[in-house]
């Protein structure tokens, strides 16, 4: 019963893991791409002034650097979260050690 209830307490906090990403990826596409929109709407008469307005440090950096957390945030979940589990397992049979003695 104890094994159970900790491989669902481990299951549910994988999925608040996942769901944080993935909430995380979905803002991520919609704020930038909103902002794009803003920041070259003004610049918009051709496909060839877009395209310009459109790579300008202005627009790209908001993609970038909320990018490289976003890949941050990736590796913490898909690689972190096997880290916190051999921890915590390390935790409860150094409990389980001291409590049988």
């Amino acid at each position: 019963m104890k094994d159970q209830n900790l491989n669902y307490i481990k299951a549910k906090r994988r999925v608040e893991k996942e769901k944080g990403f993935y909430t995380h990826l979905i803002i991520y596409f919609l704020v930038n791409t909103v902002l794009t929109v803003v920041k070259v709407w003004g610049d918009f008469n051709s496909w060839d002034s877009f395209v310009d307005a459109f790579l300008t440090i202005n627009v790209l950096s908001s993609w970038t650097i909320w990018g490289v957390f976003l890949i941050l945030h990736f590796v913490s979940y898909k690689f972190g979260t096997k880290w916190e589990e051999r921890k915590i397992e390390e935790y409860m049979k150094k409990e389980l050690s001291n409590d049988s003695h």
